[in-house]
């Protein structure tokens, strides 16, 4: 009796990857670069912002300044004026308001940048 060998089985192609499995590699890398990239351009446009808004407040300030330096009573009504700071041009309008007590006004400085706005200040004159 002679008894049957095994033959042995051809070895199997296990080297790489499947095409499946460099796929899905690539949809995460792809996930992950632009959730990177959304990232990235949120926090330049929170700069931007901030830098806008501080920008904003030295015009608003600078305005209100202006008119306490004069030593009069504003007149009652709108004024607009233009603001250059670091490159940008921003609005300024002056609004002031009456009081009850006629010895002060309220003055409210609004602050836009391209016809957005960017903050506003409001301030008590009274008369010196």
């Amino acid at each position: 009796m002679s008894r049957a060998v095994p033959r042995p089985l051809p070895p199997r192609a296990t080297a790489g990857f499947t095409l499946i499995e460099i796929l899905v590699a690539l949809g995460i890398v792809a996930l992950t670069l632009i959730t990177g990239l959304q990232a990235g351009a949120s926090l330049v446009h929170n700069a931007e912002r901030q830098d806008t808004a501080m920008l904003g407040q030295l015009c608003a300030e600078n305005e209100l300044i202006r008119l306490r330096l004069a030593r009069q009573m504003p007149g009652v009504g709108e004024t607009e004026v233009g603001c250059h700071q670091a490159g940008r041009t921003l609005q300024v309008r002056l609004v002031v308001q009456p009081t009850p007590n006629p010895n002060f006004v309220r003055v409210d400085a609004r602050v836009r940048h391209d016809a957005q706005p960017v903050l506003q200040l409001t301030t008590i004159l009274g008369r010196y």
